[in-house]
């Protein structure tokens, strides 16, 4: 955890709430759930681990497949602006001044894109005029994002169009939003209002908190680059560390969420018997896509495995689908579930617990080491990868196993 003082709010908050808000709380908890479902405890689901290795067999055939000389980049939301292997972003961050004026323009890019990266349901689909390219999904909200912040969409400053500026995100309404991400009603985006009200709570955010985001213009989520360059030790930054401070800096833009002691917690819910279960898929998302930005601009980051796998419906969905994980309840996959049900929530935390025990079968696989291929390699190659292809298999729309009703700010 961040030591005391290291975070201006962290510091302060109770013992309770802070232990809630790092990556080891939330492989901890997937833990608890992991074994409560071994021993028979979980109501809603259980393992068939004998599925463990076919599955791992699928996701390391994935990998090779993908990536025959096994060089596996990280899991981060910079690999959904290539195309064709065409690197748009590479492109347009060509020439910058500095490393660390570059840096701060990608904190921006991907704060905001991460952001907006829940799911945008099977109809949703952006069409680029620029190379003709159409993408749905999470790449498709790439694209968007990505085309919308070069048009200085998301900038207060017109001479300086790459950038995210507080006070251009709290006027950003859902008309603005609809325009850029290409909304209508033959063309419809799930949770369009959740996503414009997060990025005006996220402006707001920005703005009241200069310690972590003001720079000598304007406060914009870039500036917090500068303060993790600053809590670097000898040139190194940890990347739990990199998460513990996005969830001081952002617990509180997530609505109608838990809260402990005054503290936002974020993506954590409940289970029944195991109490909270903390989870950050996206703030982690996010942790693991500042990584090649950090190091880009000289930084050294450290302890990537300290991560945990992402508690989302492409890994889920995987397990699912190959019977490592099956519902108790015959006709479950059939029905709709909350986001917040015990049933969706247990189903992510176990995906979380299940991702640290297939990667070492998939490195087995491969023959690699966990140093040569870190976690971060393995969901990239990955069990995200194998999840989307499994579930293409399965299901004409290339969906998840069930259908999950959610305010476009989880996944």
């Amino acid at each position: 955890m961040i030591s005391p003082g290291s975070w201006a709010v962290t510091s302060r908050i109770s013992e309770p709430a802070r232990a809630l808000l790092s990556a080891d709380a939330v492989r901890t908890s997937a833990d608890a759930a992991f074994a409560r479902t071994q021993h028979g405890g979980e109501p809603d689901w259980r393992l068939d681990l004998a599925k463990l290795d076919a599955c791992a067999d699928y996701v390391a055939a994935i990998i090779r497949a993908r990536y025959p000389t096994l060089d596996v980049p990280f899991h981060a939301r910079w690999r959904h602006f290539v195309f064709g292997g065409c690197d748009l972003w590479a492109e347009a961050a060509r020439d910058w001044p500095d490393a660390d004026t570059r840096a701060r323009a990608e904190f921006d890019l991907a704060i905001i894109s991460v952001l907006l990266d829940a799911g945008a349901g099977a109809a949703w689909r952006f069409h680029d005029d620029a190379t003709g390219l159409t993408a749905a999904r999470s790449e498709g909200l790439a694209l968007a994002s990505l085309r919308f912040f070069e048009r200085g969409g998301f900038s207060a400053q017109p001479r300086d169009p790459l950038r995210v500026d507080a006070a251009r995100l709290q006027r950003l309404d859902v008309a603005g939003l609809s325009g850029a991400f290409q909304v209508s009603a033959q063309n419809n985006l799930l949770g369009l209002e959740a996503r414009a009200g997060l990025m005006k709570r996220l402006g707001a955010r920005v703005a009241a908190r200069p310690d972590l985001f003001a720079l000598a213009d304007a406060p914009r989520p870039g500036g917090l680059y500068d303060v993790l360059k600053a809590r670097a030790a000898g040139g190194a930054l940890p990347a739990p560390l990199i998460l513990e401070g996005l969830l001081d800096a952002f617990g509180p833009i997530w609505e109608n969420r838990l809260v402990l002691d005054g503290v936002a917690l974020g993506d954590c819910w409940t289970i029944d018997g195991l109490g909270y279960t903390p989870l950050h898929k996206l703030s982690q998302w996010l942790a693991y896509s500042l990584i090649e930005p950090l190091e880009r601009a000289g930084l050294r980051v450290s302890a990537i495995d300290g991560l945990t796998g992402l508690a989302e419906y492409r890994n889920g969905g995987l397990f699912v689908d190959m019977g490592v994980l099956v519902p108790r309840d015959d006709v479950a996959l059939t029905r709709s579930h909350d986001v917040s049900s015990r049933f969706v929530v247990a189903w992510r935390s176990l995906t979380v617990a299940l991702l640290d025990r297939i990667a070492p079968l998939v490195r087995a696989r491969l023959g690699v080491s966990a140093e040569q291929f870190p976690l971060a390699r393995v969901l990239e190659g990955g069990t995200w990868a194998a999840g989307r292809a499994i579930a293409r298999e399965k299901r004409a729309d290339g969906g998840p196993p069930f259908t999950i009703l959610s305010d476009g700010t989880v996944f």
